[in-house]
């Protein structure tokens, strides 16, 4: 049985391959991308042409993946530097109580298992981050990262 929660806003390019349990809405996924089972990709995110994103991945509002990445298991996306739930004033923040931080995954990077990217970093082309990591600053092209924080362990 699939069950698939696909909201009529979103843009599937041709041959788009979706598991089970996705959750997309107000995003663009371009030509042959493969989307894992339990993943949520959120409005205005954008997916690249042939892209893996693997199961129980995070891609929230404000993030751009170019061309041919690989997204591991479990990845997280987030695009907010102070969340809150409430305002100063105690009442629920809503969509002007808060700025969304873009991030760009740059053509051919690939991003491991259990990494969690903070909102406002580039990754660069070709890039690959280690699995579990904390990315917090921007990944120049063709590095490797790896840690909590991130950091560079060698170019490529």
């Amino acid at each position: 049985m699939t069950w698939q929660r696909i909201a009529p806003d979103v843009e599937l390019g041709p041959d788009v391959a979706l598991g089970d349990f996705v959750n997309l809405y107000g995003c663009r996924i371009g030509e042959k991308t493969k989307i894992g089972p339990f993943v949520e990709i959120q409005k205005n995110a954008v997916i690249g042409r042939r892209c893996k994103i693997s199961s129980h991945s995070f891609i929230c509002e404000g993030v751009t993946i170019e061309d041919e990445v690989f997204v591991g298991h479990g990845v997280i996306f987030t695009n907010d530097r102070y969340p809150r739930a409430t305002t100063p004033t105690g009442q629920l923040q809503g969509e002007a109580d808060w700025t969304c931080e873009s991030t760009l995954v740059k053509r051919r990077a690939s991003i491991g298992s259990g990494t969690t990217i903070l909102g406002g970093v580039t990754i660069g082309e070709e890039a690959i981050v280690g699995a579990g990591s904390v990315v917090i600053a921007s990944v120049p092209d063709r590095t490797i990262v790896a840690g909590n924080p991130a950091r560079e362990i060698r170019r490529l």
